[in-house]
């Protein structure tokens, strides 16, 4: 061939050659700008012994996101149209590594997310008692949500609350936030299935109808039917009936009757009967459970004997057992009876659990309530501990606080009661009572050693990192 020829030849190959780069780099740079923006903002909403709940920020793109890849120690483990996943099957005291990658609807692929570096929690001996804890649904205002729940170390969780409409059926207690609540506790579930959930209708504040739910058989069947759908709608496990209180003692609007006394048992036969005939359709156990008074008032005003053959357990609310209501300062939850002379009543855990034995409810079917808080007394004036002290005012602290503000404040003295096993602190004018993890272990072996069927929790919230949690699920053996 002539040298001209293979000139030319070559130039044209060469002209080829950078046309074909320069159309691919044109088109590596479209599909970049077609690409969405990388997942931001990646962090662990919770973090438990074999399981991570990850959220971050969407990305954005000209067409709609199809999928976020997550990727675990750089391997793909799985995809969610949300922005929020959990990771189960991990292990116990384990670092991990966790970065996400958003798909749009054309197959185009973002760059990762920000890595992620977590160590799950150590191993926790698993309880052999119940577990049980409220959730309540103001705490996801205060941005504690159902995914937050270390349910790994529980057996059940009761959703505060439901309440009685004017037709005498269950509703919402919340229906702006309850219906995103309801749904991370099944999405919890999935990831957690040994978990019951229950939900918990009354409390202080919606105890004013049942009454008038409990009067009639027509009432009860009516309001039975209703939490049966409701349990059924919303993927419960149960129901919890938290009336406070039968024939009286809560609010002084609530409507109050002596034939309660009768009328709670009659309810709870009749919720029994409901659920079970449920379970006989769909092969489900529900649970059916109750939270009782501490106090000798609430034995005397039900027919503890009775209720027991209905209930799959109770709990008894055996916290507020002194508060800023009393004159004094005072114990919060005192396990045993203090001995020495106070200026106001005394009672205990102990006297509230024997109480409730010797009106014939089984020490098998009890479950011991245990809070996560205490009370703080201001304006306490005399001097010594600060214990049966006059005050001017105070409020409950949940152990969080107490954690962060006032346990590592030195001009506070720590006390520890040799009788009631609890603890409080006292800097001359100010007044704690609360529990710590030393009475927490106290409270988890009296429910061993006494046969009880194990323990409740009063409030999830109130603990994040979950120190009593842990002191009470280790000793629970």
């Amino acid at each position: 061939m002539h040298k001209k020829s293979i000139s030319f030849l070559l130039i044209l190959l060469l002209l080829v050659s950078v046309f074909q780069l320069t159309a691919s780099a044109k088109t590596i740079k479209r599909t970049d700008l077609q690409s969405p923006t990388a997942p931001q903002n990646l962090a662990a909403l919770s973090i438990n012994q074999a399981s991570v709940s990850l959220k971050w920020t969407a990305s954005t793109d000209n067409k709609a996101i199809a999928s976020y890849q997550i990727y675990k120690n750089s391997v793909y483990v799985a995809s969610t149209s949300g922005t929020t996943y959990s990771i189960s099957g991990l292990t116990a005291a384990t670092s991990y590594s966790f970065y996400v990658i958003a798909e749009d609807t054309s197959k185009n692929l973002s760059l990762p997310s920000n890595v992620l570096k977590v160590t799950t929690t150590p191993s926790v001996p698993r309880p052999t008692k119940i577990v049980s804890a409220y959730y309540t649904s103001w705490s996801a205002y205060n941005g504690y949500s159902p995914l937050d729940i270390p349910a790994s170390n529980l057996t059940n969780i009761n959703y505060a609350f439901a309440k009685i409409g004017d037709d005498l059926k269950i509703q919402m207690g919340d229906p702006y936030i309850d219906p995103q609540n309801i749904a991370e506790l099944n999405q919890l579930k999935n990831t957690f299935p040994q978990i019951k959930t229950l939900i918990s209708i009354g409390g202080w504040n919606d105890s004013g109808k049942f009454s008038d739910v409990a009067l009639s058989d027509a009432s009860r069947t009516t309001f039975a039917n209703s939490v049966v759908a409701f349990v059924k709608q919303y993927g419960f496990n149960g129901v919890d009936i938290d009336w406070e209180y039968p024939v009286g003692g809560g609010l002084s609007t609530n409507v109050a009757r002596s034939a309660d006394k009768t009328n709670f048992t009659l309810l709870l036969q009749k919720l029994r009967e409901k659920l079970d005939a449920q379970s006989q359709l769909d092969g489900q156990n529900y649970l059916l459970t109750i939270a009782g008074g501490a106090g000798s008032s609430y034995a005397a005003n039900t027919q503890l004997s009775l209720i027991a053959n209905y209930v799959d357990y109770a709990t008894i609310m055996t916290y507020d057992i002194h508060g800023t209501w009393d004159t004094y300062t005072d114990l919060n939850a005192p396990l045993y009876t203090p001995t020495e002379t106070s200026p106001q009543y005394k009672w205990s855990i102990h006297q509230a659990v024997q109480t409730w034995i010797a009106n014939g409810f089984p020490a098998s079917k009890l479950v011991m309530g245990v809070p996560f808080y205490g009370y703080i007394y201001n304006g306490v004036t005399a001097d010594g501990t600060g214990l049966y002290k006059n005050y001017t005012g105070g409020h409950s602290i949940s152990y969080d606080t107490l954690l962060s503000t006032y346990t590592m404040n030195s001009s506070y003295i720590k006390y520890f009661h040799p009788e009631a096993l609890v603890p409080w602190m006292f800097n001359g004018s100010t007044f704690i009572s609360y529990d710590n993890e030393v009475s927490m272990a106290n409270k988890a072996k009296y429910i061993v050693q006494n046969s009880l069927a194990g323990a409740s929790i009063w409030e999830l919230s109130q603990n994040k990192d979950g120190q009593l949690l842990t002191s009470l699920i280790t000793n629970l053996k």
